[in-house]
C-alpha cells in the first residue's frame, strides 16, 4: 500500500499542473499568434493552426489530470504521477531546444516543466519520515 501522505502531495502536484496546463490550453486556443511570438516564433496560420491543436490536446490532458487528482484510485495517481514526471521533463527539455534564440518567455516556460516535473520527483522518490 502507498504512503496515504505521498498519494496526497501526489494529488496536490497533478490539481496545480492541471491548472496551469489549463492556463497554457486556454492561452494556446485563444491567441496562439501571441503565444508564439513569446516563445520567439515566427507565427504564420499553420503554426497557429498547430499551436490551437496543442491547445486542445492540453484541455484534455488538465482535464484528465484534474478528474485522476480529485477522484482517482490510488493505483492510477501514482501512475499519472510517473508519466507527468517525464512529460513535464520533456516538456522543459523542447522548450529549451526551441529552433530559435532563447528569450525569457521561453526559459521561464522551460523552468516551469522542470519544476514540475521536480515537484513530481521529489513526491514520488522521498521516502517518509517515521
Amino acid at each position: 500500500m502507498q504512503n496515504s501522505s505521498m498519494l496526497s502531495r501526489l494529488r496536490l502536484v497533478l490539481r496545480t499542473g492541471s491548472i496551469v496546463f489549463g492556463l497554457s490550453a486556454l492561452a494556446l486556443l485563444a491567441v496562439p499568434a501571441t503565444f508564439n511570438s513569446l516563445l520567439g516564433l515566427a507565427t504564420s496560420p499553420e503554426l497557429e493552426w498547430a499551436m490551437r491543436m496543442i491547445g486542445i490536446t492540453l484541455v484534455a490532458l488538465s482535464g484528465n489530470m484534474f478528474s485522476v487528482s480529485s477522484r482517482g484510485s490510488d493505483a492510477s495517481v501514482l501512475l499519472s504521477g510517473r508519466v507527468m514526471l517525464v512529460s513535464a521533463f520533456g516538456l522543459g527539455l523542447l522548450t529549451l531546444l526551441l529552433p530559435v534564440e532563447l528569450n525569457w518567455f521561453a526559459i521561464a516556460y522551460s523552468a516551469v516543466g522542470f519544476a514540475f516535473s521536480a515537484a513530481y520527483a521529489l513526491v514520488l522518490f522521498t521516502r517518509a519520515k517515521g
